[in-house]
């Protein structure tokens, strides 16, 4: 797609459809006298996400004007800017239309609007149609151009676009990998996906195979894998900046469970087929290094995936097994379909080894955690108040919302067993919380964060200005982290 930024004389902008923001209560003024009737008539009132189209507009060179309702000026924030964004192109494109100009007045076109809005248009044009034949594609529903309309001076502007640009492809590639089948993006082929984007973006990238994960101890890892004839890894892809301005080094780590079926503690029939999205946590980290790469923060980065299969085989891990982590604890199974935390475990205990500072992990973790926050916000766990105020700060300027759980040392009460150091489930009531808290034992005292994006990683049905599928959240809130880091 063609980026462009352009001056504040959007009327004489030649293209397919200009959309403006319509907001309720205070309208923007209107010189051609065509839009108070539609006003007054109560057709228009600047709802958030109402859609008007008006063809052939006097006083605007572009063919169609979209009036996009953005709801109260006051209470438009990253997020609903974003989603307002996405709906618009999703709408026009959805018309045949190519190529979009997008008029932001004062206060509404800085910096983060501005890459807000180039991420949103290149992220409402994504469809999850990889697979289909292409009979059954309709490639001339795509948005070729975008020209985004400043008020001002564009100083930093140009940079905020690129940003915009780049962050948007990168949501597009992990939803690209989170989309595809279990019976393709099987652990090891996951790896590759990582391999070539590492290789395409300048980074490195390292897999642990079953043999080398062995030699290290990584049984938490190795249990879950082992109901697979898939084998499975650990992929470290490492970014490090020319010039880097702090000895931090920030680890980015992803649940990659490709298919998970429960193993024995096998899952209900209804909806097993969601579980593919059981790695898109791995997704964003990959997508997320991808974007770090090109747009080269100052601190290192360290994406860590954990990948397995968990299936219920022959030599599938039972319930009662005990199994020794790379940390060296002794974990009980007592669910073979918590088998997230496991492999997240050897995960954060190698972050560790490799020396990296401040971790953060993402993962689709807990049923419970859809319980407590619906599909709207992410929980977040913590056991450092800084590292949670930044990670918070980045997530707004991306426009994801999360709400952060507690994950106190009471829960791990929940986690005791007789027979090995730590149990992996501690029962219904807390479950998110206790399943934090049993990663919280393999983190120390590192700076830790713990993001649970069951309920957000992927949509059940398309909404206005997403298709249905992947969301990449929380990859945004990670590049946004780097960026910002100090």
């Amino acid at each position: 797609m063609k980026l462009k930024l352009v001056g504040p004389d959007h009327a004489s902008l030649e293209c397919d459809a200009l959309v403006l923001l319509e907001f309720e209560g205070s309208p923007r003024p209107d010189p051609t006298s065509t839009l108070g009737p539609l006003r007054e008539s109560g057709e228009i009132t600047g709802k958030p996400l109402e859609l008007t189209l008006l063809h052939s507009v006097a006083g605007y060179k572009a063919h169609r004007v979209l009036l996009a309702g953005a709801g109260k000026r006051e209470k438009l924030e990253i997020s609903s800017f974003w989603k307002l964004i996405a709906a618009a192109t999703r709408f026009l494109k959805g018309k045949g239309v190519k190529s979009i100009a997008l008029a932001l007045e004062a206060g509404f076109d800085s910096p983060d609007h501005v890459s807000a809005a180039a991420q949103a248009v290149i992220e409402a044009c994504w469809e999850p149609d990889q697979l289909k034949t292409a009979a059954d594609k309709d490639g001339s529903h795509t948005v070729n151009e975008l020209a985004i309309s400043v008020s001002g001076a564009s100083e930093g502007l140009n940079s905020a676009v690129m940003a915009g640009q780049i962050i948007g492809e990168a949501a597009n590639l992990a939803r690209d990998i989170s989309v595809e089948p279990p019976n393709v993006l099987t652990p090891m082929a996951l790896a590759d996906r990582a391999r070539a984007m590492a290789k395409a973006n300048g980074l490195t990238c390292e897999v642990l195979d079953t043999d080398r994960m062995r030699q290290l101890g990584m049984g938490a890892l190795l249990g879950v894998a082992q109901g697979s004839a898939e084998p499975g890894a650990m992929i470290i892809i490492e970014y490090k900046p020319e010039k880097a301005t702090t000895d931090d080094r920030l680890a980015l780590i992803g649940k990659g469970v490709t298919f998970d079926t429960g193993g024995i503690s096998i899952k209900p029939a209804d909806g097993m087929e969601k579980m593919k999205y059981d790695m898109c946590g791995a997704a964003a980290v990959i997508g997320a290094m991808q974007a770090i790469a090109r747009l080269k923060p100052t601190v290192s980065v360290t994406g860590i995936v954990p990948t397995v299969e968990n299936m219920p085989g022959s030599k599938a891990q039972r319930p009662g097994d005990i199994v020794t982590s790379l940390s060296g604890k002794t974990i009980e199974i007592l669910n073979t379909d918590a088998e997230g935390r496991l492999i997240l475990a050897d995960a954060i205990t190698y972050a560790k080894q490799l020396g990296c500072t401040h971790l953060v992990d993402a993962a689709t973790l807990t049923g419970a955690i859809v319980v407590a926050l619906g599909n709207n916000q992410s929980g977040v766990f913590t056991n450092n108040d800084d590292l949670l105020g930044r990670w918070m700060a980045a997530a707004k300027g991306a426009g994801e919302k999360m709400w952060q759980m507690p994950a106190d040392d009471e829960y791990r009460e929940l986690l005791k067993t007789v027979y090995a150091d730590i149990g992996n489930v501690g029962g219904r009531a807390g479950g998110a919380s206790s399943a934090a808290v049993f990663l919280k034992e393999f983190v120390g005292d590192t700076p830790w964060i713990h993001v649970d994006i069951a309920g957000t990683a992927w949509l059940d049905d398309a909404k206005p200005y997403m298709a249905k599928g992947p969301t990449a959240i929380p990859l945004g809130t990670f590049v946004k982290l780097a960026l910002n880091w100090k």
